[in-house]
């Protein structure tokens, strides 16, 4: 494909000065961009001419992904709970590792390693105190284990060499292992299999939000799980698409409904892997934030929060006025490949 027809298919997407630059194709009339990548400067417009995969026009069809950013933005997996003797709570997943090919732009296809057939992986939720038990199969075609974000003893925490399927912590193809701890501490965590090489096996796509409420709970909510993630679709340790919940513009093509005056709370994870950081910047409105969750008291009143790999928080606002407010990464070059979406208030 030719970087002209790539440019035309990043133009239905981006807009034309975006993908101009992104592509690295001067607009008729215009004076062609500096080489910066040549200079040594940012590489955003050699990366940007990897998508000449991107369908013109194009959407996802999440029927055939196998699963829909839309409902997973509020799908919160609770589990089966029961009853110890003790009369504590138990409460049990079911987890499974398996290949498939999944969609992550409209025409560009990605090899992905999956939890439960979807990237993310199902947002699990419990409650502070609570005994937790996931019982992890693999049916990937790589070893895989899973590791937990949180307190726990060290025969569980999912590390090659430690616990883990006959304590030697790797779950081998076809193997299952029962991973139990109690919920601890409060807030907002993540699970993400820990084989080396970490980065590949985090870059394919084994990784999923974990939320342990505190035991008073939190105040009345329209809560939704955003969790920043790209993809390297051309193998060059480099990503190519950016998105929140996988698929890139996804929430540009479909925004995320919300009601006028009503809190809105939202656990952002970021899980990006190699770059160095991500960001969430929201229009025309300010969110209190809360690092990691593991407090009840805000620490910032902002517009924008940075967040290294790993790090998670909660951001709580209220829009005051309806209309359509973008969010986005507040890197341009992430943006433009597919971290952006609108927040649709009614009322």
């Amino acid at each position: 494909m030719t970087r002209l027809r790539a440019l035309a298919g990043l133009v239905s997407l981006v807009g034309a000065g975006a993908a101009a630059r992104l592509a690295g194709v001067p607009l008729p009339g215009a004076a062609a961009a500096a080489p910066a990548a040549a200079a040594g400067g940012d590489d955003s417009t050699s990366r940007g001419s990897d998508h000449a995969g991107f369908a013109r026009g194009g959407r996802v069809d999440p029927k055939a992904n196998g699963f829909d950013p839309t409902q997973m933005l509020r799908d919160f997996d609770e589990g089966k709970t029961t009853r110890l003797a003790s009369g504590r709570v138990l409460r049990e997943w079911e987890l499974v590792s398996t290949d498939r090919e999944i969609e992550v732009a409209p025409g560009v296809k990605f090899a992905a390693w999956t939890y439960n057939g979807r990237v993310p992986g199902p947002t699990l939720r419990g409650r502070e105190g609570e005994r937790l038990r996931v019982r992890f199969t693999n049916g990937g075609s790589h070893p895989h284990t899973i590791h937990f974000h949180g307190i726990h003893p060290a025969f569980h925490d999912g590390i090659p060499g430690v616990g883990g399927h006959h304590g030697g912590g790797l779950i081998e193809t076809g193997k299952t292992f029962t991973y139990e701890f109690e919920a601890e501490p409060f807030g907002f965590h993540h699970y993400h299999c820990h084989t080396t090489p970490l980065a590949a096996h985090i870059a394919k796509g084994l990784y999923g939000a974990f939320v342990i409420d505190p035991k008073r709970g939190r105040a009345d909510a329209d809560e939704m799980v955003m969790v920043m993630n790209a993809f390297d679709t051309n193998f060059d340790f480099g990503n190519e698409v950016y998105a929140v919940n996988t698929v890139g513009f996804h929430y540009l093509n479909e925004p995320i409904k919300v009601k006028r005056g009503e809190l809105v709370r939202i656990y952002l994870l970021n899980i990006l892997e190699f770059d160095q950081i991500n960001s969430f910047h929201v229009h025309a409105n300010f969110f209190h934030y809360f690092p990691t969750g593991t407090s009840l008291e805000p620490v910032e009143f902002t517009d924008t929060v940075v967040l290294g790999q790993g790090q998670r928080g909660i951001l709580e606002l209220r829009f005051p006025h309806p209309g359509k407010y973008m969010f986005h990464a507040h890197k341009t070059e992430f943006a433009e490949l597919g971290w952006m979406g609108l927040f649709d208030v009614e009322g």
